[in-house]
């Protein structure tokens, strides 16, 4: 019996120890911690790998939602009170930062097929309050459709990609803004936290800079009500590191991800289709059960960690459920609550070996009620 973590950062960090020490040996050896070089170099080089004009680091992927929105704000594009449509089944982040706000998040329900919010149902979400979409790209697939641009350009509504997940895809950078997390977990992780925009506007770059820094433009004058949030120069000097290898990495994440598709034959399990296996970076693999639970057991049993993404709907979670802040759909989220019910996140990172991924398949493969 094999030994399989869900995801091992000593290992992963591992593959790149040398260059890391060396990166983060000069920051130490420089003595300048914040908004310094390497600050400037990791910028320049995530929104040239982007296709984005500008890219600004911040202190995680929660002030990058959270900070874009304000921005939105103090620009006058939005308004407290004013609405952001949203995947229901997106992790909790997303919608904190809009209600962090004073905006409304409205709940859209997901597709069974791809995770991804169903741009079918946006449409009927619109109201004239309706300010902004929200996309997630959700596991690490891209949540973007023509259909999402048009209906964004048709109502005048700003587009924001919550890519916390999707390191590496191509986003629709014409969009007004992509936001980023460098949680250590990610595809492109730091060593602790961190977080990014990129963009193409340069209004909204400027001002999301100043908000994070204390709402200053220049030294001790304030613009804004801001807060810190800056990305240091270490996390900085570590992510240029990792950046290198990013595009391999998510190609072995894809290679897994195909094989589980192509060679995992139980009908126990609801496995992703090989459409969804494009145009994805797999930050996770999710399989659907309906006995979810025995399966992660028998799985814990066979030496094989798993996670689940994610055991509670943000609309049951109780920070919201006597709160007025979140519009939930009179018909109910039944796509969202099968999903958070049976869920279940497979091992998919570049560090497993061709031997512990066969003992995977076969050990699913071998799943009886």
């Amino acid at each position: 019996m094999m030994d399989i973590k869900y995801l091992e950062l000593k290992k992963v960090t591992a593959v790149y120890a040398d260059e890391i020490h060396e990166a983060v040996s000069d920051v130490i050896n420089g003595g300048w911690y914040l908004q310094g070089a390497s600050n400037r170099q990791f910028e320049q080089q995530y929104a040239k790998y982007c296709h984005a004009k500008y890219c600004v680091g911040c202190a995680n992927g929660l002030d990058a939602l959270t900070l874009t929105l304000r921005s939105f704000i103090e620009l006058g594009v939005m308004h407290q009170g004013d609405e952001v449509i949203v995947p229901a089944n997106t992790y909790i982040a997303t919608i904190l930062a809009i209600t962090e706000n004073g905006l409304r998040a409205v709940l859209v329900e997901p597709r069974l097929d791809t995770f991804q919010i169903d741009d079918s149902l946006i449409e009927s979400a619109i109201t004239p309050r309706t300010r902004c979409v929200m996309l997630v790209n959700l596991y690490g697939k891209n949540a973007y459709s023509p259909k999402i641009g048009e209906l964004c350009e048709r109502y005048n509504l700003k587009l924001v990609i919550d890519n916390a997940q999707g390191h590496g895809l191509i986003n629709n950078q014409s969009s007004s803004v992509v936001c980023h997390s460098f949680y250590p977990g990610k595809n492109l992780g730091a060593l602790g936290d961190g977080g990014a925009i990129t963009t193409h506007d340069k209004t909204l770059a400027e001002t999301f800079r100043t908000i994070a820094n204390y709402g200053s433009s220049r030294k001790y004058v304030f613009d804004y009500c801001g807060r810190n949030s800056r990305l240091d120069e270490i996390q900085a000097a570590v992510l240029s590191v990792k950046l290198k290898y990013l595009d391999a990495d998510n190609d072995r994440r894809c290679e897994i991800a195909l094989r589980y598709i192509k060679e995992v034959n139980n009908p126990l399990l609801t496995m992703p289709t090989l459409d969804y296996w494009q145009d994805n970076v797999y930050h996770i693999f999710p399989v659907l059960c309906k006995q979810r639970d025995d399966l992660q057991k028998y799985l814990a049993d066979k030496g094989i960690q798993t996670v689940i993404h994610y055991p509670i709907p943000p609309h049951k979670q109780r920070c919201y459920t006597s709160s007025d802040a979140l519009v939930i759909p009179a018909a109910g989220l039944p796509i969202t609550e099968q999903i958070h019910r049976e869920e279940l996140s497979l091992p998919c990172n570049p560090v497993l070996t061709d031997e512990e991924v066969d003992y995977i398949i076969s050990t699913l493969n071998d799943f009886r009620s």
